[in-house]
């Protein structure tokens, strides 16, 4: 069986670029698609996968710029020829799912999101987006949404990484999804029996990861605060930081582990599709102080390993960091790394392996054909 994986662009290794990997562990022989790769940035084993880009990739400066490419993305995707190939697995944040391929082959979308700067995100985008970008984004948007749709209709199957990102392909798409949740290196982490005093945040600092609130609440509460990742907010953000709030940037594995098991818990502010950061936190055995909405809900149990905060203010994140500190020697290291294991790489390959199974047994039946 021939079989392609088409992802959004390659360049970096977060959550969907580690989907791709796991992915290439069940399907060795697998070609990788993208609309831009940056060698440099992804692992030697999806480098060696990579099979084409899209024209996107030859554009001038792209695998820093891609973003500003997304006009040109479907058309780009279209263009790719995957004639010939029996199992297509597209993995959509950013357009992948729209390629062309045989009537006879079988198209799984695994979806960590719908695109956010189009859809439920859009306004807050473009709100924060310079004159020029915000000057254009209607139209760019409204064209992208069109072909969003459209393009969802070549899909034979969706799968959602979480049950909020199936309902939002239900709304968007009008499509249902099955719910696989993706693979996380629980065994790559674990707890502590020394606590470093401080609190937590992990994260591309972004604007809807919400760490100006993490910053606000910490800052007035005088508790320490370390904050771990890059990107677009980490400069306004640290300049501007009270002394109590530390930030550190990027930070090697080895040092992320330690702080991840020596803190007194992570706070997860902001709304996520799913959240790696908050399982990688419990496999730590450290709670997480979520905000009660989006993927936290399927990954953080309440009383057993975090606690949630209902409204994206200072002062309720602050009330929640008191009611933790009230009851923190009730929760149970072994406890949060066992409650981990529901999310580990295995989990992940069996479930998507059955779906494939399932899916061209049906789809062989319907061609009144022999199992594939």
């Amino acid at each position: 069986m021939k079989i392609a994986i088409v992802h959004y662009w390659l360049v970096g290794m977060r959550g969907g670029e580690k989907v791709v990997e796991a992915l290439l562990d069940l399907y060795p022989g697998a070609d990788i698609f993208t609309h831009v790769v940056d060698p440099s940035a992804v692992s030697r084993k999806t480098l060696d996968a990579v099979s084409g880009t899209t024209f996107v990739g030859k554009l001038p400066f792209a695998t820093r710029l891609y973003q500003m490419y997304l006009p040109f993305m479907p058309l780009a995707l279209e263009q790719l020829d995957l004639r010939g190939y029996d199992l297509v697995i597209s993995s959509e944040s950013g357009p992948a799912k729209g390629v062309l391929t045989d009537p006879e082959a079988l198209h799984i979308c695994y979806c960590h999101s719908p695109m956010r700067y189009i859809w439920d995100m859009y306004h807050d985008y473009r709100s924060n987006a310079g004159w020029f970008k915000r000057l254009l984004m209607p139209m760019v948007a409204h064209y992208m949404r069109m072909w969003d749709v459209s393009s969802a209709q070549r899909v034979g199957h969706f799968v959602a990484n979480s049950r909020f990102v199936a309902e939002r392909i239900r709304t968007f798409y009008n499509r249902d999804a099955e719910v696989i949740n993706p693979p996380v290196a629980v065994d790559d982490f674990a707890p502590s029996s020394v606590k470093g005093g401080y609190y937590l945040m992990v994260g591309e600092l972004v604007g809807y990861k919400r760490a100006d609130l993490a910053v606000e609440a910490f800052g007035s509460s005088g508790r320490p605060l370390k904050v771990v990742g890059g990107g677009e907010c980490f400069e306004a953000l640290s300049r501007e930081a009270p002394a109590n709030v530390e930030f550190l940037g990027k930070v090697d594995f080895s040092v992320l582990k330690r702080l991840y098991s020596e803190a007194r818990a992570l706070i997860f502010p902001g709304v996520e599709d799913f959240g790696i950061v908050p399982v990688e936190a419990i496999a730590s055995g450290t709670p997480v102080i979520a905000f009660r909405k989006g993927g936290a809900l399927e990954t953080v149990v309440e009383g057993k390993t975090g606690l949630f905060f209902d409204q994206q203010t200072a002062e309720s994140l602050n009330e929640a960091v008191e009611r933790f500190e009230s009851i923190e020697q009730a929760f149970d290291s072994a406890i949060l790394v066992n409650t981990a294991r529901a999310f580990e790489r295995q989990a992940f390959l069996e479930q998507f392996e059955a779906l494939v199974k399932r899916r061209l047994a049906e789809k062989s039946a319907r061609l009144g054909a022999g199992p594939l």
